[in-house]
């Protein structure tokens, strides 16, 4: 079994930063964070493997956002940059899918979100 528990998000104003985190808790491949603003369907933001590979962006955060991790503290990091008001979202990290990065479906492990808002 895999634990999730997100912390970090709050409310910037635009071009503000925030930084979440993820702490996994049991055995995880590849983690990414999605986030889902209201009447929106969930959308893979960022993804990185825990050990070497391929670390995937969304267009829309590209750039801006940086995804990272502390190995030897299994945590998940999302740095968010340049923060617009579109990026207003719930966010939630996932981990170990079964394809792809970027499909929530794929996805049995989840955390409980935390929500970011950026105001204009």
């Amino acid at each position: 079994q895999v634990q999730l528990v997100e912390s970090g998000g709050g409310s910037v104003q635009a071009g503000g930063s925030l930084r979440l985190s993820c702490v996994a808790s049991g055995y995880v491949n590849r983690m990414a964070w999605f986030r889902q603003a209201p009447a929106k369907e969930r959308e893979g933001v960022a993804s990185m493997p825990s050990g070497t590979g391929p670390i995937f962006y969304s267009d829309s955060v590209k750039g801006r956002f940086t995804i990272s991790k502390d190995r030897a503290k299994n945590t998940l990091y999302l740095q968010m940059n340049s923060l617009k008001p579109e990026d207003t979202a719930m966010y939630y990290c996932a981990a170990n899918p079964s394809r792809g990065w970027n499909i929530p479906e794929a996805y049995n492990y989840w955390g409980q979100g935390t929500q970011v808002t950026v105001s204009s």
